[in-house]
Order: C-alpha cells, then structure tokens, then sequence
C-alpha cells in the first residue's frame, strides 16, 4: 500500500469514550428473568430461534443477580415476594434497568386483592412497560428496543 491509500483506509475509529461505553451497554444486555406466571412462558419465546433476541445483544440470559444488569419481570407478584424482589434489585450491578413485562407486572392486572402488588414500580423503578396479556414475543422485543434508545437519550442527557 501506498501513503495515498493508508490515509483513506484508516485502521481505527475516532469516538469519544462516553459514546463507546453506551454502545457497549445497549447492545449487551445481560437480562435476569424474574417470571411468575404465563408471562414468563412468552419469555421463552423470546430468547428462542424464531424471535432471536441475540439479534439485539441480550442473549446471555443469566440467572445471578450480580451477573444482569437487566431484570425483566414477567407475571403476578404477590406481597409475599417484595423483600425478594428488592433483594435481587440491590444485588445487581449499576447502571442497571428493569423491564415490566405484561398488565400483572405492571399494575396488577385483574388481580386488585389484598395479597397482590398493584405494580412492581412501587418497589424497584422501571424503565420499560410492555403492555398484553400476555404480551406477545415481538412487544417484548420493541420494549427491548425502547430501552436501548433510553439508553442512548442517558447518554446524551448527562452531556449535556
């Protein structure tokens, strides 16, 4: 190769470290199911071959909470389960973001009793909401990918 082609195909890619970090964070996503109920089978529809959730970096799916730096909570949780819940949440390492996959998670759903939460966002925050009863695999993915815009707006929000 020659000077004139060594300036036009450079060996290396100029970003800023911030910008490389929050790529790195978005496309690897370590999720922690927390799955209670049917929910939780939809789940497993996602991380199969048809609906491929490695196509969007989380498809090491790991059951340790100081392994995720993603918890998606799929199902009812009853009261019983808070100090679980919030233990595993304080147990992952920052930064870290929590999916509400489906109405249960979410709010409750047609469960309003006394022994069932009307929405995990009165215990850990939540950064995603998916919507359905339950939702389908390909709602699961566009929260996914709502996520990793977030993701991207943090980045840019503490910028500036």
């Amino acid at each position: 190769m020659n000077m004139a082609q060594l300036a036009t195909h450079d060996p290396f890619i100029t970003t800023r470290f911030d910008a490389a970090l929050a790529w790195a964070r978005k496309n690897s996503l370590f999720p922690l199911p927390f799955g209670t109920a049917c929910c939780a089978i939809e789940f497993m529809g996602v991380v199969s071959s048809q609906f491929d959730i490695s196509r969007f970096g989380a498809e090491i799916v790991r059951f340790s909470p100081r392994q995720s730096d993603l918890m998606i909570v799929s199902g009812t949780v009853v009261y019983k389960m808070v100090p679980i819940l919030r233990r595993i949440y304080a147990q992952m390492a920052a930064p870290k973001w929590v999916i509400s996959m489906g109405v249960c998670a979410s709010s409750g759903g047609f469960y309003d009793d006394y022994c069932t939460l009307q929405g995990i966002d009165q215990v850990v925050p939540v950064d995603v909401y998916v919507p359905g009863c339950p939702p389908s695999p390909d709602l699961l993915l566009d929260g996914l990918l709502k996520l990793q815009k977030k993701i991207d707006e943090q980045r840019l929000l503490q910028k500036a």
